[in-house]
């Protein structure tokens, strides 16, 4: 058998395999549908996004892995999958700090697969409001960032929103010059957002130490500003270069490899245990000697880990704090219900700001 021969056999074969991922993928539409169904016939209200059902599912599609994809690559494929069958019970509208083309649009489209309607907000506190209207189903804001810290804006929207966690991803942020001129020596301003000129400070100090750096209220707004002004670029994401027509002019000039930036998916109702979780908690300590220590005690003798503890101003009085702390767990695994009810004896203020799936992608 010749090679056009062989190849020719290799097509049908695989033809003959998408017809079967096709109609596979449409049986799975319609059982989507039917649980639709069931759900609003008992209650009119019914909740169709499942955080903890998804995260189950995309763990063991992992874990059941055996190549040639590697587990993320097909993780990715089954969200969208779930994505496109979850639209057809009720298409998703997520709110997220925008404009569009932001890394946090990029991570609400891969916790959620590209089948919702995302919605662009002016600031993290309308991203809040408009979940707590009801206008979206969920929001999607930036908390924290490998390099550069706590995003402070954030946590303190925590203090008096009612709004639970429900999720969180994890994205790995890769920072490009774009621009319309390929020509660096043309180059006088390059705009981005203050944490991402932060996170690319050597580079530019290298390669481009004599072109004026101006910060932007997002990287979306610098790639704009980069398509209306000679001589300008930015730095940005690739999903802004698209959006916005500029070129790739140097690609990932983060100065960390491993740069990376957590967020956090915001909703009003409560997430069940999916054997994989986190739970955050907003605490504060009475104003006395050990107070933090004493308060904490509670997981060390419940062996809970502790992955993360942040402290914020109270904004109830000069030099009071409250602390964001993140414990491995859910709230209604016996260990960490023993733990957190010994915590909410011992604290000042005590507010759970929900119990989540970890990051699975």
């Amino acid at each position: 058998m010749n090679k056009e021969q062989q190849l020719a056999d290799i097509r049908e074969r695989i033809d003959n395999i998408d017809l079967q991922i096709q109609d596979l993928l449409n049986e799975r539409a319609k059982a989507a549908q039917e649980v639709a169904s069931i759900k609003l016939a008992s209650d009119p209200d019914a909740v169709f996004y499942r955080p903890e059902r998804e995260a189950q599912v995309l763990r063991m599609v992992k874990q059941r892995n055996r190549g040639p994809l590697d587990g993320e690559s097909i993780a990715r494929l089954f969200r969208e999958i779930m994505s496109a069958c979850l639209a057809l019970e009720l298409p998703l509208k997520i709110a997220f700090l925008g404009p569009a083309g932001t890394f946090t649009q990029a991570a609400a489209l891969k916790h959620f697969g590209h089948a919702v309607n995302t919605v662009s907000m002016a600031a993290i506190p309308d991203v809040f409001q408009e979940v707590e209207s009801g206008g979206c189903h969920y929001g999607v804001v930036p908390v924290e960032n490998s390099s550069e810290g706590v995003v402070s804006h954030t946590l303190d929207m925590f203090l008096n929103s009612p709004l639970k966690i429900c999720g969180e991803v994890t994205l790995r942020i890769h920072h490009n010059l774009l621009g319309l001129n390929p020509d660096l020596r043309e180059l006088k301003v390059v705009y981005s957002h203050q944490q991402s000129l932060a996170q690319c400070r050597a580079w530019l100090d290298r390669h481009l130490p004599l072109v004026e750096r101006i910060p932007v209220g997002s990287n979306a707004e610098a790639a704009k500003r980069a398509t209306e002004s000679p001589g300008s670029a930015a730095i940005a994401g690739a999903m802004a270069a698209e959006l916005y027509g500029l070129q790739l002019l140097v690609p990932n000039i983060e100065d960390e490899p491993g740069n990376t930036t957590r967020f956090l998916v915001v909703g009003q109702q409560s997430v069940p245990a999916s054997g994989d979780d986190k739970t955050s908690l907003l605490l504060s300590t009475r104003n006395e000697a050990g107070g933090l220590h004493q308060l904490l005690e509670p997981l060390a003798e419940h062996a809970i880990s502790m992955t993360r503890i942040e402290s914020r101003p109270s904004r109830r009085g000069n030099w009071d704090y409250v602390f964001f702390v993140d414990i491995n767990g859910h709230r209604d695994e016996q260990e960490v219900g023993l733990a957190l009810a010994a915590l909410k004896e011992r604290a000042g203020m005590y507010k759970e700001l929900g119990s989540y799936p970890k990051a699975v992608l």
